[in-house]
């Protein structure tokens, strides 16, 4: 074949290949109408009190939201606006109520941190939502780990490099069921701890947050068109830390079970 014969071939495929991703990006087009060479997995979390699963799209983190946390990660939170970065869909490791979930020590990294947050689902969607209708977004709540691989995240601070590699991994993203706030309300206030081996690390309550879930979701709104489905870590206490291989990890948010967790 001749390198015009190439690139005529190459050509006529990208064509096609373009054409084929309009088609699919097209509303109206039923998912068993859509031919793929491969399956990739759709990633769902339990709903309770339901037969029904919480699709999950995005996953939206918000950074340093309480004063103490921000302090110690060597931050003014009196005069920083709030942050928010994002994990894959596929870091979600779903942990039901009553079960230790194995959480798979990750690789690269020699200083893992936990991070336990409150988790809000969005059955809704917008842009620039105002705040007095924000949490009519809320679909549900759930009780989150936001694991880091700290010296990662640190490391490519340090070298002003994006720190994705720190936060957006396999299974960094521990979660128990939604719970609809139909039935829970909303939480603005309340108990947040985490244990190590029985021993309290994080202690706080969620009013201590410096955004409330209602501004995050407004906040976000103004960067992102929220859809439904998407998730929010809405942030972590004080006294984040490391675990290694044989720790047991347990989380807790007044109003929903604890999360527990072991690093193998």
């Amino acid at each position: 074949m001749s390198n015009s014969d190439r690139r005529s071939v190459l050509k006529t495929g990208l064509a096609m290949g373009a054409g084929a991703l309009v088609g699919c990006a097209t509303p109206g087009i039923a998912n068993n109408q859509v031919k793929t060479p491969f399956h990739v997995p759709a990633t769902y979390i339990p709903i309770v009190g339901s037969d029904q699963m919480f699709p999950v799209r995005r996953i939206y983190c918000i950074g340093r939201n309480y004063a103490a946390h921000a302090r110690e990660m060597g931050s003014d939170p009196t005069r920083e606006p709030p942050f928010f970065f994002q994990k894959p869909t596929d870091a979600i490791q779903y942990v039901a109520p009553g079960t230790t979930a194995n959480h798979p020590y990750p690789s690269l990294t020699k200083n893992y941190h936990y991070e336990i947050e409150l988790v809000a689902a969005l059955n809704k969607g917008g842009r620039n939502i105002p705040l007095e209708k924000a949490l009519e977004l809320v679909y549900g709540y759930a009780t989150g780990l936001d694991m880091t691989r700290r010296d990662l995240q640190r490391g490519m601070g340090d070298q002003k490099k994006p720190w994705e590699i720190g936060k957006s991994f396999d299974m960094s993203a521990p979660i128990g069921p939604i719970h609809p706030a139909s039935r829970t309300g909303h939480f603005k206030d309340g108990s947040i701890w985490l244990q190590v081996n029985g021993q309290v690390k994080q202690n706080a309550n969620l009013n201590q947050m410096i955004w409330s879930v209602a501004e995050q979701i407004s906040k976000l709104s103004e960067a992102f068109e929220l859809m439904p489905g998407d998730l929010i870590y809405s942030g972590t206490p004080e006294n984040v830390g490391p675990v290694v291989k044989g720790d047991l990890m347990e989380g807790h948010i007044d109003g929903l079970p604890n999360l527990s967790v072991k690093v193998v």
